[in-house]
């Protein structure tokens, strides 16, 4: 959807995952996508370089979040708030579904 402003639909992947589930890893991302793993990488890469987003590195993994220093923050967030919104519902439940563990056994759905 934003794929013309942002050069690539890997970079409206990045972001969009990334504003979705509030920090992300880069086999994390591409496999929600379905991706290779080197142009997400690539584009996660380009886009700390660019000073909109940081990361910070967990035991092996390095975690990638939005730099909240960035000047136009609040204007992209916005910005893929709206883009999201415009995805078919399957895609926005995906994204905004962010289980981490597995459900505890016999507890009630």
């Amino acid at each position: 959807m934003i794929e013309a402003l942002v050069g690539s639909i890997n970079c409206e992947r990045v972001l969009t995952f990334l504003n979705a589930r509030g920090e992300g890893y880069a086999r994390g991302i591409a496999t929600f996508y379905s991706s290779s793993l080197a142009p997400i990488q690539k584009q996660l890469d380009k886009l700390e370089a660019g000073g909109v987003l940081a990361s910070r590195t967990v035991g092996r993994t390095r975690l990638y979040t939005f730099n909240p220093r960035y000047p136009l923050l609040n204007e992209l967030s916005a910005l893929l708030e709206k883009t999201i919104s415009f995805y078919d519902e399957e895609l926005q439940q995906r994204l905004l579904l962010n289980r981490r563990r597995p459900r505890r056994r016999g507890k009630p759905l």
